[in-house]
């Protein structure tokens, strides 16, 4: 009863150890970021792509512990609907950036 599963809709469940190992491994990856910026030991460009590549792992992590999310057939409508959402979610931030560089830039000029 304890077995990971994906039932009709191709929703997955996961087993207590899948999400105690996701749980694990997303904190020692915030642990990671944290030290990191406390330390002070790292150059302030090496610390920001540390962080970067973290939190990179950190998302991969959520989606493939918590969410369930792999590459097989049964799941890719789920997948197919992140790309989405991250695209959109990519115009939006990228716009709004690029938006305000634009008014900084014609405010100062």
């Amino acid at each position: 009863m304890n077995r990971a599963h994906t039932d009709s809709t191709g929703a997955g469940r996961g087993s207590l150890k899948s999400y105690a190992a996701g749980f694990i491994f997303s904190i020692v990856l915030t642990v990671i970021a944290f030290a990191l910026v406390m330390s002070g030991a790292l150059p302030h460009s090496a610390v920001l792509g540390c962080i970067i590549g973290a939190a990179i792992l950190q998302i991969l992590v959520h989606l493939h512990y918590f969410l369930h999310l792999n590459t097989s057939s049964a799941l890719r409508w789920n997948l197919l609907a992140l790309i989405f959402a991250v695209l959109i979610i990519t115009l939006f931030v990228g716009g709004t950036l690029w938006i305000m560089h634009h008014l900084q830039y014609r405010m100062v000029s």
